[in-house]
């Protein structure tokens, strides 16, 4: 790809590359799992890549926030920071469900400008930055070109059907799929492999910068639930929610959503 952002791309596939042989060690739903607190599960895999991805991406002058690293506060004076999830979906790794994978995004100046996600499980790998778009398993790909909601393929988290936060939307005229790993989804969504996924849900920003750089780096439309662009590298990193879908669905989206997302959505241009 040709890019301003080509060393960071060339890191980022390297990371990729550098963690498959961490995954080879560990059998999806056969590893011992630990819990933090509020009941996320962590595994010794977790653990590995995040120290694979910290070798691989970190530069000196580079900020750097991941899940399974203690918060360096001096993150918030750079301007350049990497912020990953060395294994997001972890429940469905340690179910051996192949919906889980390595996310990696790259924020200047607070914006998510490049990101890559590779699921092991699936040996899929979607890669890209703001002014390069994005490639699937290294071919160029392009979010959903679909203008309407009918007949949709939106991702939603398995966890959150479960608990039945999409109750509501059930009745629509589009299919609704519960799938792991919100990184994957945006990145399925980023490639054109899926219409829409939204969470409602407040999330990490290791959840999502990654697969929100690739979404906007493909052209489709990605923000959060009060219709702003998304800004990382906060000093609380939980956002509450996030909608993502391609760049024609962005009204007929809001429409759908309209009532479950706070009033200032809809008086944004």
């Amino acid at each position: 790809m040709t890019s301003a952002y080509s060393d960071i791309l060339t890191r980022i596939e390297a990371a990729i590359e550098a963690v498959r042989p961490v995954f080879a060690r560990f059998t999806p739903g056969e590893i011992e799992t630990e819990y933090k607190t509020g009941l996320d599960p962590v595994t010794e895999a977790d653990r590995a890549v995040d120290a694979v991805l910290r070798r691989n991406l970190l530069r000196e002058g580079e900020g750097w926030l991941s899940e399974e690293s203690v918060d360096d506060a001096s993150r918030l004076t750079k301007g350049r920071v990497w912020v990953v999830d060395p294994l997001d979906g972890t429940r469905e790794f340690v179910a051996g469900i192949p919906e889980f994978c390595v996310s990696i995004g790259f924020v200047e100046n607070g914006r998510p400008v490049a990101g890559g996600i590779c699921n092991p499980a699936t040996n899929e790998t979607i890669i890209g930055s703001i002014d390069s778009g994005v490639r699937y398993n290294g071919k160029p790909a392009q979010p959903s070109p679909r203008k309407t909601l009918e007949g949709a393929l939106i991702l939603a988290s398995r966890s959150e059907v479960k608990r039945g936060e999409w109750q509501q939307f059930q009745n629509g005229n589009f299919q609704i799929r519960p799938m792991g790993s919100v990184a994957y989804k945006l990145g399925l969504v980023a490639a054109g492999l899926a219409d829409v996924t939204f969470t409602l849900t407040p999330k990490n920003e290791w959840d999502v910068t990654a697969g929100a750089a690739l979404v906007e780096s493909a052209g489709g439309f990605v923000a959060t639930l009060d219709n702003a662009p998304l800004r990382c590298n906060n000093r609380n990193p939980l956002l509450a929610g996030l909608i993502a879908c391609g760049p024609s669905l962005r009204e007929p989206l809001l429409a759908a959503l309209a009532g479950h997302l706070p009033a200032a959505t809809h008086s944004r241009s």
